[in-house]
């Protein structure tokens, strides 16, 4: 029997009254060091739950396997928040959506054109179930029927805005139950009749995602069900970014007064987020409505915590409300954590990331896996087998001269393209691009392209669209053939003795290329790393991934986590992709997300 149950209006949580008041906090958002903090800080605000989704693609990165370390030690976030007294919501999906890559879904699955995902196609719902086999037995111990925090987990995840496959819900709700899962299963979608309808399952639990319009959802949510709590599981009170637009935000008063509707009406509720924390390395997800267009490293979300975990005005604002609804722990505010002194990192080591033009086409790169595959056409990334990262795609134009260069079937997602060596332009998918003029400075000139993955698209149907070349290439018409295909995943990334000093002038800067310098920390803390006068590329502090940063903005700082700080030398790398105008990086003690927008 499960642990939480239902009234007409309510919850009972083993016999006794609950009302849930919940925060967003993913874990794998999140540095390991760092959950004690986030999760102590949630019960400050006057949480007694969080909630969390699982992302299926970090935790099963190949078929048969189970990451459950680390940044996915999902076991031991779920035993602190027990320690802290909280309950916790599950969302494994296995659809997350999240802004996050591929909406959790695995590139190896969604790699296959002809399957239709987030149904009741064999071929998607086995995966599913043997996902399912290898996660939940180490979650189990965790659940309330054992004694854990775990009281409640997700079938699906708003299901009703992309389908209507009932029997593929049904197949969910069912796989749950046989592998021993007691707790009380819930639905979640957007507070729209038609979604709730299609979303929703007989004899599981209907709740509502909606940041506004509090009554009128609430009212919907019980049109459709009749008894039962009332529940946002989704109280949106920020918004994410995408790069080359605004930085969001929403007003504290206007979130908290939205809060306090919710509580007033009896309503539990989790807000989402509590805490966004970051899409480190490779993890943001996409949109691709009229356009495709990427989602920044930052997962700030205008949430009441900060991503460097302080306190913002809408913790303080949330706290005051949740008070006048429950217990908050009588405990002072939480302080903002120290911040590194300002620090200005010299990167004094450099090499290019291009194999140079003249060399042989079997031979192995330092950056880039094993040697590389060779078609006629290029190999899209799912085919090679890469979940994020780059491709490199190299072959020879024939003929010298000024042509178009086409690619047929588009390119996934940002193609830089290179001419003996030489920049030649970029071809984007952001902006429906296809073609690109270009001059062939000779006959069997090399042509590079450089493809990078800037993040699966996480929401519609779109989910599952190749990634790097595929299709032909053509120059005036004329078909290229031979293609070398190259990945570069860079799970591991180069070391510094790797990487030779750097050349001068500052000139010799403007190819892609890694760079490297070290920098001397007495007392590691939080800091922010800024990259005035570079363009667009990848970081890394001692081997940690802290994700993309770009020129296009809004987001100008990426965050740095004090637990990837050692006493003494630390190393600073970056993979640019263009050009820096200096060989300086910097450390400092403010964020820089870009201009506000409410």
């Amino acid at each position: 029997m499960p642990a939480l149950t239902t009234t007409q209006d309510g919850f009972l949580l083993h016999g006794r009254p609950l009302r849930i008041i919940s925060g967003a906090l993913h874990y794998f958002r999140v540095h390991p060091d760092q959950w004690p903090d986030r999760l102590r800080k949630a019960r400050l605000m006057g949480l007694n739950t969080v909630e969390t989704y699982i992302p299926w693609n970090l935790h099963q990165p190949e078929p048969g396997t189970l990451a459950l370390d680390g940044l996915l030690d999902l076991p031991r976030f779920l035993r602190l928040a027990a320690t802290e007294g909280l309950h916790v919501l599950l969302r494994p999906g296995p659809f997350i959506c999240a802004e996050w890559d591929g909406g959790g879904l695995p590139h190896w699955l969604t790699a296959d054109p002809d399957i239709r995902l987030r149904s009741s196609d064999p071929r998607f719902t086995d995966a599913v179930d043997r996902y399912l086999d290898l996660l939940l037995p180490p979650l189990l111990p965790h659940m309330a029927a054992s004694g854990g925090p775990v009281i409640a987990v997700q079938v699906e995840n708003e299901y009703g805005a992309y389908g209507d496959d009932t029997a593929y819900l049904k197949h969910l709700e069912d796989a749950f139950r046989v592998r021993g899962v007691e707790e009380l299963l819930f639905t979640c979608d957007q507070a729209d009749p038609t979604h709730l309808a299609k979303g929703g399952l007989p004899g599981v639990l209907t709740t509502a995602t909606f940041g506004s319009r509090v009554d009128r959802s609430l009212a919907r949510l019980r049109e459709h069900q009749p008894e039962g709590p009332l529940m946002c599981a989704e109280f949106w009170i920020g918004w994410f970014d995408h790069w080359g637009g605004p930085h969001h935000g929403r007003d504290a008063a206007d979130a908290a007064a939205d809060l306090d509707r919710l509580l007033a009406a009896g309503a539990s509720v989790n807000v989402y987020m509590f805490h966004g924390g970051t899409n480190f390395g490779f993890t943001n997800g996409a949109d691709h409505h009229h356009a495709y267009v990427p989602t920044v490293t930052s997962y700030d979300y205008d949430a009441p915590l900060t991503e460097s975990g302080d306190p913002g005005p809408k913790y303080h604002a949330f706290r005051e409300v949740i008070a006048r609804h429950a217990p908050v722990p009588d405990e002072p505010v939480p302080a903002p954590s120290p911040k590194l002194p300002p620090v200005t990192v010299e990167l004094t080591r450099r090499a290019p990331l291009l194999p140079p033009p003249d060399g042989p086409a079997d031979a192995p790169h330092p950056f880039f896996a094993g040697r590389p595959t060779h078609a006629p056409d290029p190999v899209s990334a799912d085919v090679l087998g890469l979940r994020a990262g780059y491709v490199l795609y190299r072959t020879t134009v024939p003929v010298e001269g000024t042509g178009l260069l086409h690619f047929t079937g588009g390119v996934g997602d940002r193609a830089q393209v290179f001419l003996d060596g030489a920049p030649a332009g970029v071809v984007e998918r952001e902006r429906h691009e296809e073609a690109l003029p270009v001059r062939s400075p000779r006959p069997g000139a090399v042509l590079d392209v450089l493809v990078e993955n800037t993040g699966r698209v996480n929401y519609g149907p779109r989910i599952g669209t190749h990634k790097g070349l595929a299709g032909p290439v053509t120059f005036d018409g004329t078909p290229l053939l031979d293609w070398s295909c190259h990945p570069l995943p860079l799970d591991d990334v180069p070391a510094p003795d790797a990487l030779p000093p750097a050349p001068t002038p500052t000139s010799a800067l403007a190819e892609p290329a890694f760079h490297h310098g070290t920098f001397d920390v007495t007392t590691p803390a939080d800091t922010f790393l800024s990259l005035p006068g570079w363009t667009k590329g990848q970081a890394w502090i001692n081997g940690f991934p802290l994700g993309r940063y770009w020129n296009r903005g809004p987001q100008r700082t990426l965050y740095v986590p004090a637990p990837v700080l050692r006493p003494g030398t630390n190393d600073l790398l970056l993979l640019e992709l263009h050009a820096t105008t200096t060989p300086r990086a910097h450390l400092t003690d403010t964020p820089d997300l870009g201009h506000r927008q409410e």
